[in-house]
């Protein structure tokens, strides 16, 4: 099991970064904050997860062991795949997916692409007693918005989501205003807010 990488960044997109580990280039497929917190030529570590198809061996990274422990919660549960999974770490912090599932706070947890009211319902029901360990736990996003290229990093992680460009560009517009109040604020704040605003 390959459960850490550390690496110096080659390239990174909306959804994946590309690591040179001595010599041995490795992708990754991860979530819109953990690309967007990628600087080339810089080492990146992430938390991986690798899962085994048939025909592929694809490797998920995060930017903590929780979200990569939420990534493998969430696929316990019928009917979700990495796809979903990875969609699940990027609209919820695990703290936030834990409280939405204790509360059976289903309406939150649509919000996430692919997920809708049934299915919603039934990742409640299975994942109710799973997810106390994530309860009071928290991710520190430490990568700022106010270099002037977060609407690029938020545009091409809901692109890496499946959203189109045009509904990802409004997403960005809906979520500028908080750039505006607080330079400071993380991309993946910034991502939540823009995944929740396409979901309404």
């Amino acid at each position: 099991m390959i459960s850490r990488l550390r690496g110096e960044v080659l390239a990174a997109g909306g959804t994946w970064v590309e690591l040179d580990l001595s010599g041995f280039g490795v992708r990754v497929l991860c979530t819109p904050a953990t690309a967007a917190s990628a600087r080339l030529g810089e080492q990146l570590i992430v938390h991986t997860s690798l899962v085994v198809r048939e025909d592929s061996l694809t490797l998920y990274g995060f930017g903590s062991a929780d979200e990569r422990d939420l990534f493998e919660l969430a696929q316990s549960a019928s009917g979700i795949g990495p796809r979903i999974a990875l969609a699940i770490c990027s609209v919820f912090t695990p703290a936030e997916f834990a409280s939405a599932v204790r509360a059976d706070n289903t309406s939150a947890i649509t919000k996430v692409p692919g997920i809708g009211a049934k299915g919603a319902a039934k990742l409640v029901l299975e994942l109710k007693d799973k997810v106390l360990g994530f309860v009071g736990s928290t991710t520190v996003v430490t990568t700022p918005a106010d270099d002037g290229g977060w609407r690029e990093q938020v545009r091409g992680g809901l692109e890496g989501l499946g959203y189109s460009t045009r509904d990802a560009e409004v997403a960005c517009d809906r979520v500028a205003d908080l750039v505006a109040n607080d330079p400071d604020i993380g991309v993946a704040i910034l991502l939540r807010a823009a995944l929740r605003s396409l979901a309404k």
